[in-house]
């Protein structure tokens, strides 16, 4: 049965989302279409392609796409797909094409730029509308490309918000990322972690402020890092990480949550190592910051403390520990996550190694917490796919969230305020109403 948009606009309540948004793949593929369309979207970041003909594959949405460096210095995003017969361009997840990119099947090559450059045997297209200079015979680039102090953004549609009115207020999360080196500068380092998620993209997105979950998720974490710590007679840095998502609800509702147009937000810290003045690593850093911004903005840098970030329909910056979680929908119920680590330009190794411990810890496929939340997305996709209901509450803190400017701002910390706030943004997008020029704001 087609859906109408009337019908998508019914499937979202001020209160709650119908399961069919994470089951249905008609929705999927309108979501595909309408989101992931239109939004601007994280393609990776400048430092991946530091020299010229360096490239990396993404996906924007059901899209496959090169990010490439180009011989004047610039980057471009090309759809991976060679102009003759749609061969994939280029395989690998990342490389390097030299001064131009070759298709594997017939040969034709390509500017860096995805401009045609030449076909064995031109002789053979005479008297053809073949022509080097129609865009017909080039790869196509997307409509729109952008960076923010080295992270690529590009979006599918021509016309729609510029990408830093589409950040908005989320782009304060960027400013810290970059601002805690001393150089203002990051950069990909480490390698690239990937896990495979047996649900739908949306389920992760609500679960990055999902502060109810936490203790009773990583229950066994929690209690495998108090045992440790127990023996040890202390609570390094490894359990420290760990055992945070054992806080008592308390301390959650306490958390500030904050939602901004568009469906992005953050949540504020569990901890802050960068501000702990009795760590010598914490203290080297800040010397660093201190030299190149003086004590009080160095401060200020390190103040910042948050958790999770969500830029809506790219992932998740977390700026304390330099990763992005980049979320690539794969199917209605098949999620890539991309754990990216950044080395802080000009700060101590030290700060680039726990990030890296940080993230081999929690986010890799290894971890001993990650495990946790795939598992419960993964029951999430299988008990919606049941008839033992249809709705998904959310209830939580329903109508005492505070407005801010360019969104609300949680009056407890257990609010589900970030998830409404990012299916307001679903609904509008589904509706067309980016597609239409009109904007995506929080109603």
């Amino acid at each position: 049965m087609s859906l109408s948009d009337l019908d998508l606009a019914a499937l979202v309540r001020p209160d709650s989302v119908h399961k069919r948004v994470y089951t249905d793949p008609e929705i999927f593929a309108l979501e595909m279409e309408r989101i992931y369309g239109q939004a601007w979207i994280y393609v990776g970041h400048e430092s991946q392609v530091p020299q010229v003909g360096d490239y990396c594959t993404a996906r924007i949405g059901d899209q496959h796409v090169i990010l490439v460096r180009d011989t004047d210095g610039g980057v471009h995003v090309l759809y991976n797909r060679c102009a003759h017969k749609g061969a994939k361009l280029v395989a690998a997840d990342e490389g390097n094409v030299g001064k131009s990119f070759r298709c594997p099947y017939h040969a034709w090559t390509y500017r860096l730029d995805g401009s045609h450059l030449g076909a064995p045997l031109k002789n053979g297209f005479a008297g053809t509308c073949f022509d080097p200079a129609d865009p017909a015979f080039s790869l196509r680039p997307l409509a729109r490309v952008s960076a923010y102090r080295g992270f690529v953004f590009a979006s599918q549609a021509a016309d729609g918000p510029d990408l830093a009115t589409f950040l908005g207020g989320a782009v304060t999360s960027l400013d810290n990322f970059c601002d805690r080196s001393p150089l203002g500068k990051v950069e990909v380092a480490g390698g690239v972690f990937r896990v495979l998620q047996r649900s739908n993209w949306k389920v992760f997105y609500e679960n990055l402020h999902d502060t109810m979950h936490a203790r009773v998720t990583h229950e066994s974490s929690v209690a495998a890092a108090r045992e440790e710590a127990k023996a040890l007679g202390g609570m390094p840095f490894e359990l420290h990480i760990m055992d945070g998502n054992g806080e008592p609800y308390e301390f959650w509702e306490k958390l500030e949550l904050r939602a901004y147009d568009n469906g992005h937000g953050y949540m504020e810290g569990i901890f802050n190592p960068g501000a702990a003045e009795r760590d010598p690593l914490a203290r080297a850093h800040f010397a660093t910051l201190e030299a190149a911004y003086g004590a009080e903005r160095a401060r200020e840098i390190l103040g910042m403390n948050r958790h999770n970030t969500i830029l809506y329909g790219s992932g998740s910056p977390h700026t304390v520990f330099q990763q992005f979680r980049v979320i690539r929908p794969l199917a209605v119920d098949r999620t890539l996550v991309e754990i990216q680590v950044f080395r802080l330009k000009g700060a101590p190794e030290g700060v680039f190694r726990r990030a890296l411990l940080y993230a081999n810890i929690i986010n890799s496929p290894g971890s001993n917490v990650m495990p946790d939340d795939v598992e419960v997305y993964a029951r999430c996709q299988e008990g919606n796919g049941t008839d033992g209901g249809d709705w998904i509450s959310l209830h939580r803190y329903l109508g005492t969230d505070r407005e801010v400017p360019g969104g609300m701002v949680s009056t407890n910390g257990t609010s589900e305020l970030p998830m409404r706030n990012q299916f307001k943004a679903w609904r509008r997008y589904m509706a067309g109403e980016a597609a239409a020029g009109r904007g995506l704001h929080v109603a």
